[in-house]
């Protein structure tokens, strides 16, 4: 059995056990993820076409890996006008593994998510405590260090002022 999926703006032709890589999808690795914009079943002699999708069909599939494609480089240029501009782009992809395909859908269900989901959501909140912390013992340090530099200002400027008014005596005696 094969299935024709919709996903991230292209069409992929899946079969139970493949891997493609698909347009970033926002999931965990090792977690279940089910695709039901499927636009064709296919099984044997048995073809089923949407109208524009298989209504009830799905394809549940695991999350193998969140990877980045190759290093894209646009270049453009205006001939004579010394115009060129540089840009770079690498497109977020996921690595999906097929693990069934349903002309009934609601008997997919989605496995639970590992344990790594609940410690994602904790970990933002750990990283702001953190920084916030830090933010405030380095306050005091800066505060600390801007006043010697003001003291070592004001000295200097008094010494440059002694030195001025010590060759001004001195031009006004010759």
């Amino acid at each position: 059995m094969y299935a024709l999926v919709r996903t991230g703006g292209k069409q992929y032709r899946v079969a139970k056990d493949d891997t493609i890589l698909v347009e970033r999808i926002a999931a965990d690795e090792g977690a279940e993820v089910i695709l039901d914009d499927v636009v064709m079943l296919g099984d044997g002699d048995k073809v089923t076409i949407g109208t524009p999708r298989v209504e009830g069909a799905a394809v549940s599939a695991t999350v193998v890996s969140q990877t980045r494609g190759p290093k894209i480089i646009i270049f453009r240029r205006k001939r004579r006008k010394n115009h060129r501009r540089t840009q770079g782009h690498r497109q977020d992809l996921t690595l999906l593994k097929i693990n069934a395909i349903a002309e009934d859908g609601k008997s997919l269900k989605p496995k639970a998510a590992p344990a790594k989901k609940a410690a994602a959501k904790e970990q933002p909140a750990l990283k702001a405590a953190a920084k916030k912390a830090a933010a405030k013992k380095a306050a005091p340090k800066a505060e600390a260090k801007a006043a010697p530099k003001k003291a070592a200002a004001k000295k200097t400027a008094a010494k440059k002022a002694t030195a001025k008014k010590a060759a001004a005596k001195k031009a006004a005696k010759s």
